[in-house]
């Protein structure tokens, strides 16, 4: 090493995202608006970059259409505060035959959506492709030996697939079990964590009434979300129809919920406190059931948060009853019920004008959601903000470089900017949608490079001040 690659940084010079000495991207990184800062180490004053950052934030969550992904990251910082443990998705080697062919054909659907090393999903994945296979070949009957190979092979696969996923449900179990009791009324920690993760939910919540609701996608299974919005208070709406038994319907709902005020005849306006949501790969309440008559329908199931292993509602044989989704390299599986409705309803959400998404925690390592953040960007009113603890192992840098468009592309990457302590406490902008918040959106958009002079725009201007 040289003696100039051990010089001292400045941590709050105007480096930009690349370290200049090796080309490669800082480990901390901002680009908000026209500011943009990069740093080996982490900012020493928050301050210095919450000026920046802030504002800009504010004025991007006040468009017309704003879209929250959160990905594993989001289950990882709140279980990290309650001490919980975290989901393990590391893949480990079946005890099967065949095993070694799993193995491959799951590091090469990594490869292909450039994640490196094979998860969990992606062994899942090649063992449901393989048993598929095993189940065809077990038809032949005749007592021929192929047929009766594949017979006794795919007996072994579906017992270990079970076994795999429900260890898979066990840890998330154990993680959700963690918050629960971490965020409950005993909890050490619990206004902590609770006022993180509402603060967070709520600064992307907190919405006027005239403008659309925020739709949170996400890719977690567990219910770490749904746990947040009722502490808060959130309605939730999404596709599951029912009290008793919510059936996931097919239709998309455009249903809304409205109220009328005392007074005020013919003239409904529209609840506060409401969201969508929209699981992109399935929770572990999810269930499919068979019916004599038609195709299975999706049924949501009443299991509460860290419910115990022994719970009646988990299935007895995950492979045919859990929905859950194991991150497909190829399209074709996106076709499948009900994942086409989901990854439909991210497509209609994100790839239309004047709409923000924000992700957190989202890894960009699943290709299929990738193409749907590609295609947004292709329109020119949209706007991308990554907000992540790391840079994924290279892939944000990747997905921006391919992009090519970094003035629709706002960067917080960084262990200091990703924590979610920190995120919030220094960062995020308030929830609170007053006089003031309003001023600024339009001050910083007329300032800066991305607001081309337009007003962010109040929802009207009779009512400038109304907060949600």
């Amino acid at each position: 090493m040289s003696p100039a690659d051990d010089r001292p940084v400045n941590p709050e010079s105007q480096a930009g995202e690349t370290d200049s000495r090796n080309g490669q991207w800082n480990p901390h990184r901002v680009r908000a608006g026209s500011h943009n800062w990069g740093g080996i180490q982490p900012p020493t004053d928050p301050g210095v970059q919450r000026k920046h950052v802030e504002p800009w934030l504010a004025a991007l969550l006040q468009a017309e259409h704003v879209n929250l992904l959160v990905g594993s990251g989001l289950t990882t910082a709140i279980a990290t505060l309650a001490g919980a443990p975290a989901v393990d998705m590391k893949a480990s080697t079946f005890a099967c035959d065949l095993a070694d062919a799993v193995d491959r054909a799951a590091k090469d659907s990594a490869e292909r959506c450039g994640r490196g090393e094979p998860n969990l999903e992606d062994q899942i994945r090649a063992a449901r492709e393989l048993i598929a296979g095993l189940r065809i070949l077990s038809t032949a009957g005749g007592g021929d030996a192929i047929a009766t190979r594949a017979g006794e092979l795919l007996a072994r696969w579906e017992t270990a697939l079970d076994e795999r996923l429900r260890a898979l449900l066990r840890a998330v179990l154990a993680t959700e079990r963690g918050i629960g009791a971490a965020a409950g009324p005993a909890g050490a920690d619990a206004n902590r964590i609770r006022r993180l993760l509402g603060s967070f939910l709520l600064t992307f919540a907190s919405r006027a009434a005239s403008r659309e609701r925020l739709h949170i996608f996400t890719t977690n299974y567990d219910r770490v979300v749904e746990y947040g919005c009722d502490l808060l208070g959130l309605r939730v709406l999404d596709r599951f129809v029912g009290r008793l038994k919510p059936v996931f319907r097919a239709s998309r709902l455009g249903i809304d919920l409205h109220y009328n005020p005392p007074g005020i005849r013919g003239e409904p306006r529209y609840l506060e406190g409401v969201v969508r949501l929209t699981k992109l790969h399935g929770s572990i309440d999810w269930r499919q059931e068979e019916r004599a008559s038609g195709a299975p329908r999706i049924l949501r199931s009443a299991l509460p948060l860290g419910a115990a292993e022994s719970h009646p509602d988990l299935p007895e044989h995950p492979r045919d009853g859990l929905i859950v989704y194991p991150n497909p390299a190829k399209d074709v599986e996106t076709l499948e019920y009900p994942y086409a409705e989901l990854f439909r309803d991210f497509a209609a959400a994100a790839c239309q004008p004047n709409a923000v998404l924000v992700t957190y925690g989202y890894g960009f390592g699943d290709d299929h959601i990738n193409r749907v953040v590609r295609d947004m960007l292709t329109i020119p009113s949209t706007h991308l903000a990554i907000l992540s603890y790391d840079g994924a192992a290279g892939r944000i840098a990747r997905f921006c470089e391919e992009t090519g468009r970094d003035e629709q592309i706002t960067l917080l990457v960084g262990d200091h900017f990703g924590d979610l302590a920190t995120l919030v406490e220094n960062y995020l902008p308030k929830p609170a949608i007053d006089r003031t918040t309003w001023r600024m959106v339009e001050l910083v958009n007329r300032r800066t490079p991305h607001g081309g002079g337009e007003k962010a725009g109040r929802p009207d201007d009779t009512s400038p001040g109304d907060p949600e």
